[in-house]
């Protein structure tokens, strides 16, 4: 397995500790997709694949129609995807992407971030080349149809994939079921999508994610807790809706 299964491995549900933050994330997202793609779902991959997340997280339905209905509105602001690139304490490099409606006030809040433990927020391409633009889907596996994931696999890289693997995924409730993430370059995206929805699958979650090209940093545990409150920082401001570093995972 490889880099992105160590990466999925180290980040699982780590991104969004908890159910207001994961449903502020997935409206931006959706009222986004809207505005891109328009309201209509089987004209629009991009929204397609976030209500099936938003179902996967069991946001209420009106909190969807409300993102979907912001993004008719005309009084509504238009939310632009930024990204924002900085270097954290002990030349950590960080990828910080946002949903905004106002980047003056965005920027201005994570370079605070930065700076409050000692980074810095720095030029557009930076550290952007430390990283590589990734789509992941993760699909559901039937336990009553095992999938085969080597067959699956050869099947998928015809349509971009470029790495495919299987986890055991414990919910709250201490359920296990078994999760299929699917990784090609973000060019694929709709290829792969097209290839999940015509198979059947049950499609968890589609989306983007930007993947460590370099050789991760080992950190002390001091400087981890430096770190980790850096990282707790920037995803905790509502705008920001992925943050990504080259940070070891911890052993």
């Amino acid at each position: 397995m490889g880099r992105a299964f160590e990466f999925r491995k180290e980040r699982k549900m780590k991104r969004w500790g908890h159910m207001a933050k994961v449903f502020t994330k997935l409206g931006k997202e959706i009222t986004i997709a809207v505005k891109q793609g328009g309201a209509e779902v089987t004209g629009n991959p991009r929204l397609r694949a976030l209500l099936a997340e938003a179902r996967a997280e069991s946001m209420p339905k009106e909190n969807v129609e409300r993102a979907i209905k912001k993004a008719t509105e005309a009084k509504t602001g238009d939310f632009k995807e930024l990204v924002y690139e900085g270097f954290g304490p002990f030349g950590i490099a960080y990828l910080v992407e946002a949903a905004t409606d106002n980047n003056t006030r965005t920027v201005a809040n994570v370079r605070s971030y930065f700076t409050k433990c000692g980074g810095s927020l720095q030029t557009s391409g930076s550290v952007a080349f430390m990283f590589d633009h990734k789509c992941v889907f993760r699909i559901k596996e039937d336990p009553a149809k095992p999938i085969d994931i080597d067959e699956l696999e050869l099947e998928l890289i015809d349509f971009g994939a470029e790495e495919v693997f299987k986890q055991e995924v414990e919910d709250e409730d201490e359920n296990v079921s078994v999760e299929i993430s699917i990784y090609g370059d973000y060019t694929a995206y709709g290829q792969i999508q097209k290839y999940i929805e015509e198979k059947g699958y049950e499609l968890i979650s589609g989306g983007f994610e930007q993947i460590p090209n370099v050789d991760l940093k080992e950190v002390t545990p001091e400087q981890r807790a430096t770190l980790d409150k850096l990282t707790g920082l920037l995803e905790d401001d509502d705008d920001v809706t992925a943050v990504y570093n080259t940070m070891a995972p911890e052993a």
